[in-house]
């Protein structure tokens, strides 16, 4: 008979390791390791929204003044894409430390990198008082934030879906999500209160947000530190099956399922950065709405996400982790044009109805990656895998969409007629994420189902003969 208190480890349907018996994972255990990485998550996307919102409203005349504000924009937006560009580069080297010295060790360490990097910005001086110094401050700490962040969702990712029951790992590895609804929702609040200041650009509260940030740090590294290694890790170092270089490894072995994870976060990622960046700002520059319409918009949608979230998960657990992913990025798909047909109209009540309604989509592919990015990659090289194939996605997909689509902006409005022509910049941008959204379902077509997949096998999923993923599907 099981203890009342734990849960029971997966059944290996891959490999088998008859030498080292399986430990049951105690629920306290379980619960403990899914505050950890929620928590991470939570401060990855506080800084997220944070930088979102700053760089829609206040960062263009604090650190990049010029006399045109769309250039201010792209400017803003271009250091916000520096962030991203810089994540492959976290990713490569934390990911390659997971999988050689430990999840928790890593987790520890790039919650630290970014939860400091986001507290300095809060310091920073401004254009104003140190000129062109400031500027290149702010790059500076958005690239650290980058590098701790290049490693931290994939880490949350992997920890949780090797912790969790192979029978209902989509759901707990979904929970960790919940934390990027947190950190948004907490900085969608923190702005909602500070934007009723007449110019939040001339007064020292746009600071207080990111000093904030302190606060989880402090939180997180203690839980993260009470944290026991992740069950599958703890049996791979015990079999002395640890790479020493696992980055090879994973270039050596892994490159179809790194094109996998990139082609399936072109519809999320790309559609996640669009909605709660690039939307905002062509809410106010475009259509002139006014008041705190930007974080009221991310405050809604990211409580709507809490019920889409673990929703997602259960589905995946029931159905399978591909035709889950697939009909949200369908979903995204078809409700491309009417979004932004319905931002183009102005009105505050519809627009950010229609941003909760079409963030559905990017809820739920975001939780069904929670089991699924892990579930593609074998057990030497997952940290890295879901690291590395995450941030190079993050810079094609999430760190480029808000530079190319206040580019679109200003072309509009530069060729289609002054504000008219940027209103109907709303058509090339629906366009955009359509695109997305289709190199999302197309990929979802050459993806292999992971459901229920041994998370012990050194292979990846892609290298397994197909019947095999029906058959662990089946069970």
């Amino acid at each position: 008979m099981k203890h009342p208190h734990t849960i029971a480890a997966a059944p290996s349907f891959g490999q088998k390791h008859a030498d080292l018996p399986r430990q049951a994972v105690s629920t306290a255990d379980l619960y403990r390791a899914a505050w950890a990485a929620s928590l991470g998550s939570a401060l990855e996307y506080y800084d997220f929204a944070l930088y979102n919102l700053a760089s829609a409203l206040i960062f263009g005349p604090l650190f990049f003044p010029t006399s045109d504000p769309g250039i201010g924009l792209i400017a803003s937006f271009g250091a916000y894409f520096l962030g991203f560009a810089i994540r492959p580069v976290g990713g490569i080297i934390f990911g390659a430390l997971g999988d050689r010295y430990g999840r928790k060790f890593v987790l520890t360490a790039t919650i630290l990198l970014m939860g400091l990097a986001s507290t300095l910005i809060g310091l920073l001086p401004t254009y104003a008082s140190a000129g062109i110094w400031a500027p290149i401050l702010l790059v500076g700490c958005r690239l650290l934030q980058g590098l701790g962040a290049g490693a931290e969702q994939a880490g949350a990712a992997v920890l949780m879906a090797e912790y969790a029951p192979a029978q209902r790992r989509g759901y707990f590895a979904a929970l960790p999500f919940m934390g990027v609804l947190l950190g948004t929702v907490m900085a969608a609040a923190i702005y909602f209160a500070l934007v009723r200041v007449e110019d939040l650009s001339q007064s020292w509260l746009w600071r207080v947000p990111f000093l904030l940030s302190a606060v989880i740090i402090a939180v997180a590294v203690w839980i993260r530190l009470k944290l026991k290694e992740s069950p599958s890790f703890a049996r791979l170092e015990a079999r002395k099956q640890v790479k020493d270089s696992p980055l090879k490894h994973l270039v050596k072995h892994s490159k179809p399922a790194l094109l996998k994870v990139i082609g399936l976060r072109m519809a999320e990622n790309g559609g996640s950065s669009i909605y709660q960046s690039l939307a905002i700002s062509y809410m106010v520059t475009a259509t002139g709405l006014k008041g705190p319409i930007g974080p009221v918009a991310l405050l809604l949608a990211g409580i709507s996400g809490a019920l889409v979230i673990p929703f997602a998960g259960m589905l995946s657990d029931r159905f399978g982790r591909v035709p889950v992913y697939r009909a949200f990025a369908v979903y995204q798909l078809v409700l491309a044009f009417p979004t932004w047909w319905v931002l183009s109209l102005g009105n505050a009540t519809a627009s950010i109805a229609m941003l909760c309604v079409t963030l559905a989509g990017v809820w739920g592919m975001f939780a069904t990656q929670g089991a699924l990015l892990p579930e593609l990659f074998g057990a030497q090289h997952r940290y890295a895998g879901v690291a590395v194939g995450r941030e190079m996605s993050a810079v094609i997909a999430g760190g480029v969409a808000p530079l190319i689509g206040a580019s679109i902006i200003a072309w509009a409005t530069a060729h289609w007629g002054g504000a008219q022509g940027t209103i109907l910049a709303w058509i090339p941008l629906a366009a955009y994420v359509a695109v997305l959204s289709l190199i999302g379902v197309w990929t979802t077509f050459h993806t292999p189902e992971t459901r229920g997949r041994d998370l012990d096998d050194l292979q990846d999923a892609s290298q397994e003969p197909a019947a095999s993923g029906e058959a662990r599907a089946a069970r």
